[in-house]
């Protein structure tokens, strides 16, 4: 399969509790099929600075932001391929820029400031944002598992479901076992929507019957304020409806999400 290297399009995301999924997953099974990844474990090792200053200017929510990660689908090999990918968004639209390299090509590219990428435009644009950065290294090991969709009739519609999201900020390899900090609250996953042109009929029909509205939550930045700033995800807020519950593991009273005694 060819990997797409240049993306462009609005990602909008839903934060879905069991119900939710279960009827949206019988909605893409009308609609849509598994592309070309499928089902897949994500591994992703996010790049930032000592005092995280991307993590923070991403939840932040400026107009304007970036992040830098190396992805892998499944464990890889040292010499197996992952995308080291630069991410940016402007105005509400998302432009992924990726490049393709062995896993140790990869690693090696961000063991130091004189690490030099390939000499290609997105290349170029990495190793730019190297400098506009100085220090920036491995920060955090994110994984999860998805389920990706496309439409059974073609157009550019992409769903992905994201469950089981786990966060690390030690033994940051993507040859590690998966494992680290929960990132939502048991039973919880996130869908991702992302198109250019606009939601078919039938699924703004779905997320209208299940109640889903969109979240701004990113999984990066939440992590980043749940294990680093040990802050609780203002999303969470909202799943209580103010009243105090039990989300699985984390306790929900006015607003505040904990984890359970």
């Amino acid at each position: 399969m060819d990997a797409k290297t240049v993306f462009k399009r609005y990602e909008l995301k839903y934060l879905m509790d069991e119900d939710q999924a279960r009827n949206v997953f019988q909605a893409l099974s009308e609609h849509m099929s598994l592309d070309g990844y499928g089902h897949s474990t994500i591994r992703n090792i996010y790049l930032d600075t000592e005092d995280f200053l991307l993590a923070r200017r991403s939840i932040e929510r400026p107009l304007y932001k970036e992040k830098l990660r190396i992805r892998s689908y499944g464990r890889p090999e040292e010499d197996g391929t992952v995308f080291v990918e630069l991410k940016k968004k402007f105005d509400s639209v998302v432009y992924k820029r990726r490049v393709a390299m062995p896993l140790e090509k990869a690693m090696g590219w961000f063991s130091s400031p004189e690490g030099r990428g390939p000499r290609t435009q997105i290349g170029d644009e990495i190793d730019f944002m190297k400098t506009r950065y100085p220090g920036i290294r491995p920060a955090m090991l994110l994984t999860y598992e998805r389920e990706a969709y496309q439409p059974k009739d073609g157009g550019d519609l992409r769903i992905t479901m994201d469950s089981n999201i786990l966060a690390r900020l030690d033994d940051i390899d993507l040859r590690a076992e998966a494992g680290g900090h929960p990132v939502l609250p048991e039973g919880y996953s996130l869908m991702e929507v992302k198109t250019m042109y606009g939601y078919p009929a039938w699924l703004n029909s779905v997320l209208s019957k299940n109640v889903l509205y969109k979240s701004r939550f990113t999984k990066y930045g939440n992590a980043y304020k749940e294990m680093v700033v040990r802050k609780v995800p203002e999303e969470f807020r909202t799943l209580s409806g103010g009243a105090a519950t039990v989300l699985g593991n984390k306790f929900v009273d006015n607003g505040e999400v904990m984890d359970c005694p």
